[in-house]
């Protein structure tokens, strides 16, 4: 068992607001969501309620962010049908799985609505907003400004090709997206352009040297160095104000005058979630939300993957601050990333083991996810899921060691006394001994999940069950049974005090295998209670002499973990396979050149620069506009199937490629006289062949 560090007491903190970061709502979630944050925080917070503490467990979906207009663009469906398929999917997911959260909210929720909308009144009020007119990269295919994450170009600071407009997550920089070298928009992949627009913006600037003294001085030796090294990073680069506000028609509208046609940018309303969530779980429950929130006596946690970290230890706190009415959190405990079959976990590639699924191929199966993700957490850097290692886990760990040794325990107790908790006779030293340092689990367990060492944790609860199994081995009941009765009595009772802590102390990390247990063994917990049962809680582990006393009837016996089957793996190993080909094709497919032509076939193509002045739909065709198409030439009529794409009015005034030289020919009665060169992008959008991102006179050659 782990002696790194003296131990410490148990936290003497009475309320614990512990949040997990808002997942976005245009997906599922995923093992790297899970190992990264939601199962972490849930083993902390069942932890802390196990010792009696009052915790509000709080998250919700966040739906708000230029993303989910757009997947629900090229769905064809509203972003609202996104935000509730994904918020149900989502939602039913974390239930299945079992993370307790007091509370799961979603931002699209009036009470969150109100509650941004008066926190920015307040900082706008206060004048802790400054107001700029800027030039911001914007979309022109796209016809929208680009938020921060849709524009990925090259760091300026590190040359990672794929960095963010708001950060480089290589060398975790901080950008302005117009830092960017050879910026693209992720929505079409054009190359945008710049506009002016109004903005308000949070100052960071002015809060540095309460960072510095508040992160720098006041949380070196206790936050994860990722952690630290990463705002420590930040603050030294120097803190340049943040747009809190963006051009966009999905969130919530900015409720000041000079807000109209703009909405708080989602880095801004998004964390406000884990506040009108706490508002929301109060209201139903008959409590006042205030003391989770501004009680200095109430101990907060973040728990966010690495990505999350500036706005919560960096911008979110300066936002708390500005107000002046909220605590700040203890610690923000990131994870790295988890990367799957050696690859990183990918959504847009749909490389990734996704937890509804998981739920449907292993029922009845979430603790032995959690232990594995947990056993193998990315907790100091980016780790890798392997199916292999999933069922090695579970056959070679839950079911040889924790799941035999209760098995063993609970058979022989009904073989031998129908089940009863026999009396024991004298103690002798290996028995003492035994029992001594089971009571030392609750402190050692404690001491890793105070320093957020979730990983460290798992392996000793699985101490706990190796010490149980070795004591019986070395005991051997089944043999003095038949030679010294009182001598296995004694045996047996100490096998079932270990038992009976293994039910206690493994709920925050198995929380189903714990009921099973404590179901076989008839107790319960402060957590879990039971009727006409023991109870046991984590200080009882340590303190009490008897968990389980002689007479107690416990239940009869069932396996706690089942094998996992080679076949079960394949299957999965298989489904990756075939995503991993189908990604390849996609990557592949380009369509095969044509024919061979000579320079004089090319010369004979009379392609144009033109600009539409009309577009209507053609009646009873889903798929044809009219335009009318000023070529220098002459206004041209041309019938072009796009209407799926684009609207009629989205695309007039817009410059265009013509093939003007293309012979007539009548589409439903009119006559098209020309052609509109188009393609697709990536992502299979409609988009124009510009003849230049600055405007060209119309009728001008394109050779």
């Amino acid at each position: 068992m782990s002696q790194e560090t003296p131990s410490k007491p148990i936290s003497s903190a009475g309320r614990y607001t512990i949040t997990a970061a808002l997942p976005y709502t245009n997906g599922p979630i995923h093992i790297g969501h899970l190992a990264g944050v939601y199962v972490p925080a849930d083993i902390y917070a069942r932890y802390q309620r196990l010792q009696g503490k009052d915790v509000a467990f709080i998250c919700g979906s966040d739906e708000h962010g230029f993303a989910i207009p757009m997947k629900a663009k090229k769905e064809g469906v509203s972003p609202k049908d996104i935000i509730d398929k994904y918020h149900g999917i989502i939602k039913q997911s974390f239930e299945d799985f079992g993370i307790s959260f007091n509370n799961y909210s979603r931002t699209s929720a009036k009470v969150h609505h109100d509650t941004a909308s008066e926190f920015f009144k307040k900082l706008y009020g206060q004048g802790d907003f400054i107001e700029e007119v800027t030039e911001q990269l914007y979309d022109v295919e796209a016809n929208q400004f680009l938020a921060d994450r849709f524009v990925m170009g090259t760091c300026p600071k590190c040359g990672h090709e794929e960095a963010y407009g708001d950060q480089c997550e290589n060398c975790g920089s901080s950008l302005n997206a117009t830092d960017l070298i050879n910026p693209k928009s992720t929505i079409t992949g054009a190359v945008p352009t710049l506009k002016s627009t109004k903005h308000w913006f949070l100052p960071l600037d002015r809060y540095e040297d309460f960072l510095k003294e508040w992160i720098i001085k006041g949380h070196k030796n206790d936050w994860k160095p990722n952690v630290y090294g990463q705002c420590k990073s930040w603050i030294d680069d120097g803190l340049k104000p943040r747009a809190v506000t963006r051009d966009l028609d999905w969130g919530i509208p900015v409720p000041v005058d000079g807000g109209e046609g703009k909405v708080l940018y989602v880095w801004f309303d998004a964390p406000i979630g884990y506040i009108s969530s706490t508002k929301e779980w109060a209201a139903r429950e008959g409590k006042d939300w205030e003391p989770y929130w501004k009680d200095e006596n109430t101990k907060m946690l973040h728990f966010i993957g690495k990505d999350n970290i500036v706005f919560h230890c960096i911008i979110f706190p300066s936002m708390l601050k500005a107000h002046g009415d909220f605590i700040l959190p203890e610690n923000v405990p990131a994870n790295e990333f988890l990367n799957l079959e050696g690859d990183k976990l990918s959504t847009s590639k749909n490389w990734a083991v996704w937890l509804h699924e998981y739920l449907v191929d292993f029922p009845e199966m979430q603790d032995v996810l959690r232990y594995t993700l947990t056993a193998n957490a990315p907790e100091t850097k980016d780790n890798d899921f392997t199916w292999k290692d999933f069922q090695a886990r579970n056959n070679n760990e839950l079911v040889a060691i924790f799941g035999n040794f209760i098995n063993r325990v609970t058979v022989l107790t009904h073989k031998y006394y129908n089940g009863q908790v026999p009396e024991p006779s004298q103690f002798n030293e290996v028995d003492k001994s035994t029992l001594e340092t089971l009571r030392t689990f609750p402190q050692t367990l404690t001491d890793s999940l105070e320093r957020y060492r979730f990983r460290e944790a798992s392996q000793e609860l699985l101490n706990l069950a190796r010490l149980g199994n070795k004591y019986l081995a070395d005991e051997e009941p089944w043999k003095t049974i038949k030679t010294d009765e009182e001598r296995t009595k004694t045996v047996m009772f100490v096998a079932l005090q270990i038992a009976s802590a293994l039910a206690v102390l493994s709920e925050p990390f198995l929380p189903f295998t714990s009921k099973k247990l404590k179901h076989i063994l008839n107790v319960s917990s402060n957590y879990s209670p039971l009727e006409n049962s023991i109870e046991n809680n984590w200080n009882d582990v340590a303190q009490k002499e008897i968990l389980l006393p002689s007479g107690h009837q416990i239940n009869k016996s069932e396996l706690l973990f089942r094998k996992v089957e080679d076949k079960e793996i394949e299957a999965q190993l298989e489904k990756l396979e075939a995503t991993k080909k189908q990604n390849e094709q996609i990557e592949k497919e380009v369509t095969p050149q044509k024919d061979i032509i000579t320079f004089e076939d090319f010369s004979k193509l009379d392609m144009r620069v033109g600009t539409i002045i009309e577009a209507e739909k053609m009646p009873k065709a889903n798929k044809l506009l009219v335009l009318k198409v000023d070529t220098g030439l002459a206004i041209r009529t041309i019938v072009s199937g796009i209407a799926e794409s684009f609207e009629p009015e989205e695309i007039v005034g817009k410059q265009v490629t013509v093939l003007v030289n293309l012979a007539p020919r009548k589409l439903r009665g009119v006559e098209s006289e020309g052609m509109i060169l188009m393609t697709e992008n990536k992502d299979g959008k409609l988009v124009f062949v510009n003849p230049d991102e600055a405007s060209v006179s119309n009728g001008e050659k394109i050779n």
